[in-house]
């Protein structure tokens, strides 16, 4: 039989593409033997075709370049079982069929043994790239040496994975193996697939998304001494399926990641609660800029729905049908923001075992939303600054140049124009995030939305805790009114629900509600009972400051209070006029 490609991994796994007349062309090309729709195969590729007896695998001059067992080469020769590395897919090459190799091989046994092992090896090798407990990845390697070993009889096996061959082999000498199994691995990277007879050894690489990522090296009992060349074969199919394994994991990996964005994108619950005068001119003020593709700075305090405002602006653009990337500034730290904003190569540094595509690139044509954007730190001020100025950003890693087709909305709750004076942002990024500036109204200051932002917070909490609620009590939603909601509507969000979890009856009651919406009511609001606790803590806050000659330090002494919190008490209560009283006349008598 002529000789063969065979692909080895990637959702074509197993295609075979014989030669025609002695050549095969690969690449994007519709032309081409074997057509590879990744973005990292050129239109023509590579070619391989046959010269005399052998076989030589040419690059055509290609950026990513083509890999023959994990080596970049522009052309070279070939051998059985070499595998070349195109994108993202693997082919084998075969100089000729397995029968021909080996005519007097038996006839195969049992086939279900051999299919339920090549399932178990798919499900470890993808177990094995998602763990990252060490004591977890030796009882991995261990139950896929074990199973490696029913399919080919051996005395010793060992499976190591690493970015490079220099990763590979301190990775080995942690593991204080033998010094020939060293050479043995530094032969494995720069040759690939090899047979030791001596030793009885049969090493094969591994490959994760094209690149060279392991090794897997068995000794073959004495008894198997002669049959090396057939372990070997079946040793190959082993390296496609960790392949398999990883590869699953990865595109598992990728598919969570997109759902949780999708999920984001799609909650029902994502629009914008609201009738009083504020909320109509914010809403107007969204419709005229959502068109427009310019960058949009919201500003508020925490908990007014800021997130909600760039999703509005994000679903009413022309790239609503693009991803809406969120971004919590304030949880990057220096180490983590580069790898999670632009993403990293596979080999960029210790543990980034695969490529990553950062969060720029995953809003690519839709949104990026940056909140809390005043929480960066300087130096990572000038490194966002770049990336908005030049619309393009490189992989931690690499030296491509990825270009940018994104619109960016940014969010704070900071003073950003007095986080200039005083140094603490940078005057330049300012200007850059601040085009057009959207404030998000603070809930005390659009009273008229809030019972009907509880009623909105009532049915999503009832709904989820599976309770039928039919409204809030008269007197519970003149509490809600009369609050000053320092949480915004976060803080009523989280009221409502508590509501849900604690109350007995159908409807919302004064009683439901936290204790802190109390404080700041009227004295004639609520139930006679709160309104007697609330008359007790007044006389009590009072009475304190009398004992200490009106200095909230010495009050809160007296009342067995921390000092920020008897303040809060004292302007939720509406105590500062009675306070400022005793002062003066505490002054007045001390004057005398």
């Amino acid at each position: 039989m002529p000789a063969e490609l065979i692909v080895v991994n990637g959702p074509s796994a197993g295609t075979r593409y014989p030669f025609v007349n002695g050549e095969l062309l690969v690449g994007r090309a519709p032309n081409a033997n074997i057509v590879l729709g990744e973005p990292e195969v050129g239109w023509r590729h590579c070619h391989i075709r046959q010269r005399g007896d052998r076989f030589t695998v040419s690059d055509l001059r290609t950026s990513l370049g083509t890999y023959v067992n994990g080596i970049r080469s522009a052309e070279r020769w070939l051998e059985d079982r070499d595998q070349i590395g195109i994108g993202k897919t693997i082919l084998m090459f075969r100089s000729q069929s397995v029968k021909e190799a080996s005519p007097s091989a038996p006839e195969p046994a049992d086939t279900k043994p051999v299919l339920l092992a090549a399932c178990g090896l798919v499900f470890l090798f993808r177990a094995l790239a998602a763990s990252t407990d060490a004591a977890q990845n030796q009882i991995l390697r261990t139950q896929i040496l074990r199973i490696v070993s029913d399919l080919i009889p051996s005395e010793d096996g060992f499976l190591l994975l690493g970015a490079s061959t220099s990763d590979l082999l301190a990775r080995l000498r942690e593991s204080a193996a033998q010094p020939d199994i060293e050479t043995l691995v530094t032969r494995v990277c720069e040759e690939g697939a090899i047979t030791e007879p001596s030793m009885r050894i049969i090493a094969v690489p591994l490959y994760l998304d094209g690149v060279l990522g392991g090794v897997l090296i068995l000794q073959a009992r004495e008894t198997e001494s002669g049959r090396l060349a057939a372990h070997l074969e079946t040793l190959t199919a082993v390296a496609s399926l960790a392949s398999v394994g990883f590869e699953a994991y990865h595109e598992l990996e990728s598919l969570k990641a997109e759902n949780a964005f999708l999920q984001q994108e799609i909650a029902s619950n994502s629009g914008i609660v609201g009738k009083s005068t504020v909320i109509r001119r914010l809403l107007e003020l969204v419709e005229r800029v959502a068109p427009r593709d310019t960058t949009v700075l919201i500003t508020g305090e925490s908990g007014t729905g800021k997130e909600l405002i760039a999703r509005a602006l994000h679903e009413k653009s022309p790239r609503r049908g693009r991803p809406f990337i969120a971004v919590n500034c304030a949880a990057l730290s220096e180490n983590l923001f580069e790898s999670e904003l632009f993403g990293h190569e596979k080999g960029a540094f210790t543990g980034a075992i695969s490529l990553k595509r950062g969060r720029f690139e995953l809003a690519q044509g839709g949104t990026i939303f940056l909140d809390e954007v005043g929480e960066l730190a300087l130096p990572l001020q000038s490194k966002l600054l770049r990336v908005l100025q030049q619309r393009e950003f490189e992989r931690v890693g690499g030296t491509q140049v990825h270009a940018l087709d994104i619109r960016v909305i940014a969010a704070t709750n900071r003073d950003l124009a007095e986080d200039v004076r005083e140094g603490r942002f940078r005057e330049d990024l300012y200007h850059r995030l601040n085009v057009v500036t959207l404030n998000s109204p603070a809930l005390r200051d659009r009273k008229d939305d809030i019972p009907l932002l509880a009623w909105f917070f009532l049915e999503r909490s009832a709904l989820r805790c599976k309770r039928q609620m039919l409204g809030v009590s008269p007197e519970a939603e003149e509490l809600l009114v009369q609050y000053s909601w320092p949480g915004n509507v976060r803080e009523l969000e989280n009221a409502m629900e508590r509501a849900v979890v604690l109350g007995v009856a159908d409807h919302v009651l004064p009683e439901d509600l936290p204790e802190t919406l109390f404080e700041g009511a009227p004295q004639a609001s609520g139930t006679r009972y709160h309104s007697s606790v609330g008359h007790a803590k007044r006389e009590a806050i009072l009475d304190a400051y009398v004992q200490g000659n009106g200095d909230y330090k010495q009050a809160a002494r007296v009342l067995g209070l921390h000092p920020n919190y008897l303040l809060r008490l004292v302007r939720n209560l509406g105590l500062r006029e009675d306070i400022n009283r005793l002062q003066s006349s505490a002054a007045t008598a001390g004057g005398r």
